[in-house]
C-alpha cells in the first residue's frame, strides 16, 4: 500500500510539474496511456494521480474528450485564498504557543526565501513559501486542520497564480520573516497577522497591478 501510494504521489508530482512548468498548457490533453508508457508504469496509477487533479479542478474530463488542463482564470485562483487564509488563520492561533517557544522550524525557510528574492528564483520562492506556511499548519497540531490545507494543494496555485497571472511580489523573504517574529514575540493579532498575510498574496483583481 505506502508502495502504491507513493507511486500515485510520484506521478501527481509528475503531471502536476508538466502543468506549472508549461508543458502542458491550459486546454490541452493530457494522455493517460503516454504517460504510463514515459513513466514505465500501468494506468491505473495514472488515472487515480489524474482523479486526485480534477478534484483539486486543475484538470477536467469530458465523455469522447479524454482530460484536458483547465483553462483557469483569476477569479477561479482568486476563490481559494479566503479558505486558504481562514484554515491559516486557524493554524496561527493554535500554532501560537508551540511557535513563540520555538520557531526554528520556519527559519530555514525564511533564509532559503533571502537566498530566492537575491537569486530571483520563482521556483525556489514558490517552494519555501508554501513549505513556510506547511510547518506553521503542521505546528498547529491538528491532523484534520493539516489534511484540509494539504488538500487545497497550495503549491500547485501559488505556482499558477506567479506564472499566469503575475503575482509577484518583490521580498518574500521579508513578509514570512515579519510573521516568524510575530510568533516569537507573542503577538496577540497573530491570526489576524497570519489571514491578512495570507489575503495580501491573492491575484490582483484584472487591471490591478501586482502587490
Amino acid at each position: 500500500m505506502p508502495l502504491a501510494h507513493s507511486l500515485r504521489e510520484q506521478i501527481r508530482e509528475h503531471i502536476v510539474e508538466g502543468i506549472v512548468s508549461g508543458r502542458w498548457q491550459p486546454g490541452e490533453r493530457i494522455v493517460e496511456r503516454r504517460i504510463a508508457v514515459e513513466l514505465e508504469v500501468s494506468q491505473t496509477p495514472v488515472r487515480e494521480a489524474l482523479r486526485e487533479l480534477e478534484a483539486l479542478r486543475l484538470i477536467e474530463s469530458a465523455t469522447n474528450k479524454g482530460v484536458r488542463v483547465r483553462e483557469l482564470s483569476a477569479a477561479d485562483l482568486e476563490e481559494i485564498y479566503p479558505v486558504r487564509a481562514g484554515l491559516e488563520q486557524i493554524a496561527a492561533e493554535l500554532a501560537a504557543p508551540r511557535l513563540a517557544g520555538d520557531a526554528s522550524a520556519l527559519l530555514p525557510h525564511v533564509e532559503a526565501l533571502y537566498e530566492a528574492d537575491r537569486a530571483g528564483d520563482g521556483e525556489a520562492q514558490v517552494r519555501h513559501t508554501v513549505a513556510f506556511h506547511r510547518e506553521m499548519v503542521r505546528a498547529a497540531g491538528n491532523s484534520v486542520l493539516l489534511h484540509t490545507w494539504e488538500s487545497l494543494g497550495i503549491e500547485v496555485w501559488t505556482a499558477l497564480s506567479i506564472r499566469w497571472l503575475g503575482t509577484v511580489q518583490q521580498s518574500y523573504a521579508e513578509e514570512h520573516e515579519a510573521v516568524m517574529e510575530a510568533f516569537r514575540r507573542r503577538d496577540p493579532r497573530i491570526a489576524e497577522l497570519v489571514k491578512a498575510h495570507v489575503l495580501g498574496c491573492a491575484p490582483a483583481p484584472r487591471g490591478a497591478g501586482a502587490g
